[in-house]
């Protein structure tokens, strides 16, 4: 089995309209979605929601107003100022325990906290993993380990052979977790100043975790002189540049009518189908 992880040191580089074009070609995969503070891949594939779970990220603070005694302590000691009027405000809170562990009367207790869901779902490229994070919620990278080692098991009870995941942006924590264990991470960059920046970081995140990479170039006729620079750079790192995709309004338009780049047009489709050439001989897949 290979995993195919399609990531971007930074937002907006066009990794979703390249992560579902990729799953389209590969005609049948499993899918995970683990940007799951910004979901969208959903919109594209439109899946069948099969089944749906509450995701519980850390605990709350509650207290138990006939047991409280009003000493202060808790609100004194907490240094997010999620206490006032001796009642926890949720949004504030941490869920670190501390003011459980000096309550003198034992009036706070942890309570369990859902802060998204995770879902189970049918499309017609395959079976999909995704989630959604509340808003302004944390626990997103496992959220995402989550996702991964559920879609794994899927694929190894199936006997499938291929995972393709569509990664969140940046080098944080749920960019590390869905790279951990992956056979390939495409990182897709814009010949712009910060994505050429923001990609070098991401090629120091999968060189410190030794996952196997490659660069797709989107957009790549805007600026020459900036495509010409990650050619270089490349070249000098021997990292394999798998191709590019220029721009083109049908991208917008497929997007805009919540299709899939390459099922929208026939001329994307021809862009893209030897990029996923590429990939497949460099996963030896």
């Amino acid at each position: 089995m290979k995993e195919i992880v399609i990531i971007s040191g930074k937002g907006g580089s066009g990794k979703t309209s390249i992560s579902s074009s990729l799953i389209s070609l590969a005609g049948s995969c499993i899918i995970c979605d683990c940007d799951v503070e910004a979901p969208n891949l959903h919109i594209l594939l439109q899946p069948e929601t099969k089944s749906a779970e509450d995701f519980y990220g850390l605990p709350k603070a509650r207290i138990d107003s006939d047991e409280c005694i009003q000493c202060d302590i808790c609100i004194d000691k907490c240094r997010f100022d999620a206490i006032s009027d001796y009642t926890v405000l949720e949004d504030n809170c941490e869920g670190c325990h501390f003011c459980y562990r000096l309550c003198p009367v034992d009036a706070i207790t942890m309570v369990e906290h859902v802060c998204g869901q995770s879902f189970f779902s049918v499309s017609l490229y395959g079976n999909m993993f995704h989630a959604r994070l509340g808003i302004g919620e944390q626990n997103s990278g496992k959220l995402v380990a989550l996702l991964r080692e559920r879609a794994n098991e899927f694929a190894i009870r199936q006997n499938e052979d291929l995972i393709i995941t569509d990664g969140p942006p940046g080098i944080g924590c749920p960019t590390i977790a869905t790279l951990s264990g992956a056979d390939m991470a495409v990182i897709v960059s814009e010949p712009t100043m910060s994505a050429i920046h923001d990609m070098i970081r991401t090629i120091e995140l999968c060189n410190h975790f030794k996952i196997k990479h490659t660069v797709l170039i989107n957009k790549a006729d805007l600026n020459p002189e900036k495509t010409g620079e990650i050619y270089r750079y490349c070249q000098e790192a021997s990292i394999p540049v798998l191709g590019e995709v220029p721009f083109d309004k049908k991208f917008r338009d497929a997007i805009n009518n919540q299709q899939i780049p390459v099922d929208y047009s026939p001329d994307i489709r021809t862009i893209m189908e030897p990029i996923w050439q590429n990939l497949k001989r460099l996963l030896a897949f």
